[in-house]
């Protein structure tokens, strides 16, 4: 499978931004699916995770009410919505994807992650 996030780029404080993930290769729907960041120097931390349904999310205390995961399993997306940016948010953004049962709700852990995309910058500016 292959990830290709997209949407990344240079904004202002308090500015929104949408991050775009698609994924080929093999039944999205297999999949949970996730975000993480990496911030220069930082380790890479998880910002949001969709089960693989869409019915269940969970986010990172920091960007709780500022951002919201989506995805659309018949276009094989998954979406990431930040508003209210700061400062502190920019980093390079990864999408994720893990293989497991449907009983799977929300992977936080990157370890249980399969398929990794490259990553998209996000830089917010003062």
């Amino acid at each position: 499978v292959q990830l290709v996030e997209s949407g990344g780029g240079l904004v202002q404080a308090g500015e929104s931004l949408t991050l775009s993930c698609a994924v080929s290769g093999r039944a999205f729907g297999d999949y949970v699916m996730g975000w993480f960041r990496q911030a220069p120097g930082k380790e890479r931390e998880f910002v949001a995770g969709i089960n693989r349904d869409g019915g269940r999310t969970s986010y990172a205390e920091s960007l709780k009410g500022r951002c919201t995961i989506s995805r659309d399993n018949a276009k094989n997306t998954v979406l990431l919505q930040m508003n209210s940016l700061k400062p502190v948010d920019t980093a390079v953004y990864y999408c994720a994807a893990g293989l497991r049962p449907l009983s799977v709700v929300v992977v936080t852990d990157a370890a249980e992650y399969d398929e990794w995309g490259e990553g998209t910058q996000v830089t917010v500016s003062s």
